[in-house]
């Protein structure tokens, strides 16, 4: 039976963003919409009026039992926890920690995302978000001259990336640790330029590339 239209019950900000939520969350468990639908026990039709209507607003029982088929929370998928930081679920009684291997690390690094970067600055340590990628084995990102991104060129630094899936109380950090350089040969730049997945979240004019080489990569994951 198809599912009724939807009652307005969602909080305002999430309104427009729920769809894009949906197919992150969908892209990260490698479900089709269809796979998705069915296991929620909706028609795909309306799951894909969910994702694709920005003023979409379905009630508490069908954002449950998304929120269920996806492993993850309805606060989540309504982006109610946007200024929270990640962890703050419940932990587990009996968490399992193992280490990754190398190739394992790498293969994390490569999906690309935001990581962190700890800067050596005449004031001390200094840890900062910055959009990165990886080539060739190497963490590459964009920044202002002057920034305190920048400021890693020429320096040993470490760069960590994460992530934590607070519905089910796990997830994986990954660690690097190596030289950073800022990319200065002219046919190096433009290939990075030219291939950079997206634009650095902080905007502006960025056209100093860094690369980070490494030289030790650890790192660990959670599970329950």
């Amino acid at each position: 039976m198809a599912e009724k239209a939807p009652s307005r019950t969602v909080e305002e900000h999430a309104l427009g963003d729920l769809g894009r939520r949906l197919v992150a969350r969908r892209a990260e468990l490698g479900l089709s919409r269809r796979e998705a639908a069915t296991r929620a026990g909706m028609a795909p039709g309306y799951l894909q009026y969910l994702e694709e209507y920005s003023g979409a607003a379905p009630g508490p029982g069908v954002l449950l039992r998304l929120s269920q088929v996806l492993e993850t929370t309805v606060r989540d998928l309504t982006g109610g926890d946007t200024e929270l930081p990640s962890g703050l679920g419940q932990a587990s009684r009996s968490p399992d920690f193992t280490s990754l291997s190398v190739p394992e690390c790498r293969a994390l690094l490569s999906t690309h995302g935001v990581g962190r970067i700890a800067v050596p600055t005449v004031s001390g340590p200094v840890v900062v978000p910055v959009n990165y990628s990886v080539v060739e084995g190497a963490i590459v990102f964009r920044t202002e001259p002057g920034s305190t991104p920048s400021q890693a060129s020429g320096c040993q630094v470490a760069f960590e990336v994460d992530r934590i899936d607070d519905a089910f109380s796990k997830g994986w950090s990954v660690l690097v640790r190596g030289h950073a350089r800022t990319v200065t040969d002219p046919d190096e730049v433009r290939r990075l330029t030219e291939g950079a997945r997206s634009e650095p979240w902080a905007g502006g004019h960025r056209d100093q590339w860094v690369r980070i080489d490494p030289l030790a990569i650890t790192g660990r994951r959670i599970t329950v």
